[in-house]
């Protein structure tokens, strides 16, 4: 799980690196593209923020906001232009209820909470031999892997819409079409390669819990 999610990363991070120099055909930022995108679908409400970090960009539910990092908001390039529009995908999975986006939503406060205190019960119920303190902590380490799993349907169709909504639009050149592809792809790695690591974690506590 370990060599799994550093790959990933690793994978990740090298194809942003590459393709964040570059130039898009558009000559277009990462805001640009994201507003244009968000006016054509009718989602003049949403607000286009940018925040501190490197590749801190996310879609904001709650608040309607879209935050993109430095690098992605004033970016010209065809890394930026991919993930600005793949938060932009975000954006309309929330305006169209997207199945999946919904049931992340809904699951995040109890997935956050159960990921937090699931290995201190856990590892208090196995240091002193209380299973159904072991159990209560699985039970909710569970929750936690279930939002890894319903957030890869989530990120995978947030993707699929940029690909095509930003050739559909004018925003990308033919020549970008590969580079924007190379990075949403090997974004969406690292998510898989979360969801491995949470479904394997889970499966060595359930072994730990059956032997104790």
């Amino acid at each position: 799980a370990l060599i799994l999610s550093g790959w990933a990363q690793t994978k990740g991070k090298r194809s942003y690196a590459k393709y964040a120099k570059v130039p898009s055909s558009t000559g277009l930022t990462g805001a640009e593209i994201a507003q244009r995108i968000l006016n054509s679908n009718g989602l003049n409400a949403v607000q286009i923020e940018r925040v501190g970090g490197f590749l801190g960009d996310h879609y904001d539910p709650s608040k309607r906001v879209l935050r993109l990092s430095p690098d992605v908001y004033a970016g010209r390039s065809v890394a930026a232009a991919g993930i600005a529009a793949h938060e932009c995908g975000h954006a309309l999975q929330h305006q169209a209820a997207y199945t999946p986006l919904v049931l992340r939503q809904t699951l995040a406060p109890a997935a956050i909470w159960g990921s937090n205190l699931s290995w201190i019960l856990i590892l208090a119920g196995l240091f002193l031999n209380l299973t159904g303190l072991t159990w209560v902590g699985i039970g909710l380490f569970s929750l936690a892997v279930l939002f890894s799993l319903i957030t890869l349907p989530v990120e995978f169709d947030a993707s699929k819409r940029a690909k095509a909504i930003l050739p559909s639009l004018g925003l990308v050149g033919p020549r970008d079409r590969d580079g924007v592809a190379a990075v949403l792809n090997a974004a969406a790695m690292t998510y898989v390669a979360a969801a491995a690591t949470a479904v394997l974690q889970l499966i060595y506590f359930l072994m730990r819990a059956n032997s104790s």
